[in-house]
C-alpha cells in the first residue's frame, strides 16, 4: 500500500492548484481530523444512513496478448475468441505454476501437462496470474514460507510457529495439488509437498475439500455429470458441524450452484425461475442491487473499497469541474447518494469562484421510483444545510434503448460528469442496452467520467475457465467478509447467503442470456471505451492520497491495498485484485 511518502506528499502539496489545495484540506479536515471513523464517513452520513432505517426498502481479461483492439458490446457479451469448449481443469491450473514462474521440476511437469490437445486463454486467469507474479509473487511473497528453523525440526514444533493460511492460500495449494495429482509425470520432488505436512488439520482437511469441488468442476467440463455429482456428494462428509470457515463457506456456495447446473443439464430442473427444489422465484440480483438496503449499507460502512472508490472518484471530479460555477452530475446508479455530500463539501469550500448551481440527475426506473425520490429529499435538505443552490433530477427509462439526450435537463455553460459505480457491467449481457446508453452519454460530452467495477473475468464462455476465476475471486471475498463481520450477524448472513451466493449461481449455473452477472477487466472496459472517443486520465497525487488516507483509517488496512497500474487504481484484498477505478475524458 501507498504512503504519503512514496508519493512525496510535502513536494506535491506546493505544486497543486490553490483551487485542490483547498478542497483538498477542506475534505480531510471535515471528513477524516474531526468526524471520520473506520466505520463512520461522517455526521452527514449518520444522517442519511439514520433517514434510510426510517424508510423501508423491504420491496426488496480478456486481456490476452495485451490487444488493446476495439471491441463491440456483443464481443463484451461473449468473447469468441475463447475456445468454447472447456479446457481440463488441471491444464487451467497448471498455468499458474508457469506464470508464478516456479522452478524448472515445475515447469518441466507443466508442459507434460500442456501438451494435452488443450485450448485455453490466459484471460481466465488474469486475476490468478496478477495475484502471483504481480502484486504477490509467489517466489517474492510466498504462500507458504519456509521455515527458517533447523529442518530437523518436528512437525509439532513447526506447526507451533504456523500462521493461518488465508482462504485464496488454501485454493491455490488445492489447485497445486490438483495439478499434481492430474499430471502424468509423477513429481519427485514438489515445492510445495513439505508445506502440507505442516498444514492444521482443518487447513489440511479444507485443502481436500477444494481439491474435490476442482474435481467436480473438471467432471462437469466434460459434460460426465454423474461423476460429478458423486464428488460433490463427497464433499458433506468435509463440512464443520459447527460454524463454517470461509473456506467451507466458499465451497459450500460453489457446490450448490454445481449441483444446480447439474440438475439443469441432465433435466432434473427445467428452467431457472424452478431451482433445484426451491418453490420460489430466484432472487433478482440486479434489481436487489439498485435499491439500498440496511444489509447494503451495514455492509458498505465497514467495506474500505466502498469508501475509497468514493472519495477517489468524487476527489477526481472536483479537479476536473475547476471553477464552473455550474455543475451537472450524471449518476448511473445512486443507491443512497452519499458520496454527493462529499461533493457537496468540497464545492462549499470554494472561495474565490462560489457555485451558482449543483444538478444531480440519476436514471432509474419504475421500481426504484420511490426509493429514488427519498435519496433526492435527503440530497437536497443537506445541500441547504451546506447554502449550496441544488437541483435534483431523475431520468426514469425502462429500459436503456429508450434513453434519450433530450431527456436530461441542462443549462446554459454547465459543466457535466459522469458517475458509474457498478452501472455498466450489469448490462453486459444486453449488448445494444450497453450500446445505447454509452451512446446517449458520449451526446452529452462529459468532462470526465469516473468508472468503479468489479475486477475479475466471469464472462468467459468457457466454463471451467469461468470457474476457476469465480472461485478464486470469491475466495478472497468470503475471506473479506469474514473479516469485517462477526460471523453471529445476520447482516453477514444475507451478504453471503442472498446477493454473494446469486451472484455464484448465475456465474456457474446459468448460460446464454440466462447468465446476467458478467464481470470483465478493466482492459476490456479500456477497449469497448475506445469505440466511444474515450481517453483515459491519470488519476492526481490529491486523489490517491484521499485513498490512501480512507485506506489508513481501517483496522483491516494491511488487509486491503491499492495499486496504481497505468493509469487505474486497483483495489486488493490480502493480493487478489477486487475492485478497479478508472477516470475517463471525451475527445
Amino acid at each position: 500500500m501507498f504512503s504519503s511518502e512514496d508519493f512525496g506528499f510535502g513536494e506535491m502539496r506546493g505544486k497543486i492548484s490553490t483551487k485542490c489545495e483547498e478542497s483538498l484540506i477542506s475534505m480531510e479536515k471535515f471528513d477524516f481530523e474531526n468526524q471520520f471513523s473506520a466505520t463512520d464517513f461522517g455526521y452527514f452520513q449518520d444522517e442519511f444512513l439514520a433517514a434510510e432505517q426510517e424508510y423501508s426498502f423491504s420491496k426488496y481479461q480478456l486481456q490476452q496478448d495485451q490487444q488493446q483492439q476495439l471491441i463491440s458490446a456483443d464481443e463484451l457479451l461473449d468473447d469468441h475468441r475463447y475456445n468454447l469448449v472447456s479446457p481440463p481443469l488441471e491444464a487451467c491450473l497448471a498455468e499458474i505454476k508457469r506464470l508464478d514462474e516456479a522452478p524448472t521440476s515445475i515447469q518441466n511437469d507443466v508442459e507434460v501437462v500442456k501438451k494435452k490437445e488443450v485450448s485455453f486463454s490466459l484471460a481466465s486467469l488474469g486475476l490468478l496470474y496478477r495475484h502471483g507474479s504481480g502484486f504477490k509473487r509467489l517466489r517474492g511473497d510466498r504462500i507458504v514460507e519456509p521455515n527458517t528453523k533447523d529442518k530437523s525440526m518436528s512437525n509439532d514444533q513447526v506447526a507451533k510457529d504456523h500462521q493461518k493460511q488465508s482462504t485464496e492460500e488454501i485454493l491455490r495449494i488445492a489447485g497445486m495439488r490438483f495439478i499434481h495429482s492430474s499430471s502424468q509425470q509423477a513429481m519427485v520432488s514438489h515445492p510445495f509437498q513439505w508445506s502440507f505436512s505442516v498444514l492444521l488439520p482443518e487447513e489440511t482437511k479444507n485443502v481436500e475439500l477444494v481439491e474435490l469441488l476442482l474435481a467436480s468442476a473438471e467432471k462437469v467440463g466434460f459434460r460426465n455429470f454423474e461423476s460429478a455429482r458423486r464428488l460433490l456428494n463427497l464433499c458433506d462428509n468435509y463440512f464443520s458441524s459447527g460454524a463454517r470457515d470461509p473456506v467451507q463457506r466458499v465451497v459450500y456456495y460453489f457446490r450448490e450452484a454445481l449441483r444446480e447446473k447439474i440438475d439443469r443439464e441432465t433435466g432434473r430442473i427445467a428452467s431457472k425461475s424452478s431451482s433445484r427444489g426451491r418453490n420460489h422465484e430466484r432472487f433478482d440480483l440486479d434489481k436487489a442491487m439498485t435499491v439500498p438496503d440496511m444489509t447494503k449499507i451495514a455492509f458498505h460502512r465497514v467495506l474500505p473499497f466502498s469508501q475509497v472508490e468514493k472519495f477517489a472518484g468524487i476527489q477526481a471530479i472536483v479537479e476536473r469541474i475547476g471553477d464552473s460555477r455550474k455543475v451537472h452530475v450524471i449518476d448511473l446508479r445512486i443507491m443512497n447518494g452519499v458520496q454527493w455530500t462529499v461533493l457537496m463539501q468540497a464545492l462549499a469550500s470554494r472561495r474565490d469562484y462560489p457555485l451558482e448551481l449543483l444538478k444531480i440527475t440519476t436514471i432509474g426506473s419504475a421500481d426504484s421510483g420511490n426509493f429514488i425520490e427519498e435519496t433526492g429529499k435527503r440530497l437536497s435538505n443537506f445541500a441547504s444545510t451546506m447554502n449550496i443552490p441544488f437541483s435534483f433530477k431523475k431520468v426514469m427509462v425502462s429500459q436503456m434503448l429508450d434513453l434519450k439526450e433530450d431527456l436530461f435537463e441542462f443549462d446554459t455553460d454547465e459543466l457535466v460528469a459522469v458517475y458509474s459505480s457498478f452501472g455498466l457491467s450489469s448490462m453486459i449481457s444486453q449488448p445494444t442496452q450497453i450500446e445505447a446508453l454509452m451512446r446517449v452519454i458520449r451526446g452529452l460530452n462529459p468532462c470526465i467520467m469516473v468508472v468503479a467495477e468489479v475486477e475479475a473475468n466471469h464472462n468467459s464462455p468457457s466454463f471451467v475457465k469461468r470457474f476457476t476465476e469465480a472461485l478464486f475471486f470469491y475466495g478472497a471475498f468470503f475471506d473479506l467478509v469474514e473479516t469485517l463481520m462477526e460471523r453471529d450477524q445476520a447482516n453477514r448472513s444475507i451478504v453471503e447467503s442472498m446477493y454473494t451466493f446469486e451472484a455464484i449461481r448465475s456465474i456457474v449455473a446459468d448460460e446464454g442470456e440466462e447468465r446476467k452477472v458478467r464481470h470483465v477487466k478493466i482492459d476490456v472496459w479500456r477497449a469497448f471505451f475506445q469505440r466511444f472517443g474515450m481517453e483515459e486520465i491519470e488519476f492526481s497525487q490529491s486523489s490517491i492520497y484521499q485513498a490512501n488516507l480512507v485506506i489508513n483509517r481501517f483496522e483491516c488496512g494491511n488487509f486491503c491495498t491499492l495499486d496504481v497500474i497505468g493509469k487505474s487504481l486497483f483495489l486488493s484484498w490480502k493480493g487478489t485484485p477486487l475492485q478497479s477505478i478508472s477516470i475517463w475524458k471525451f475527445l
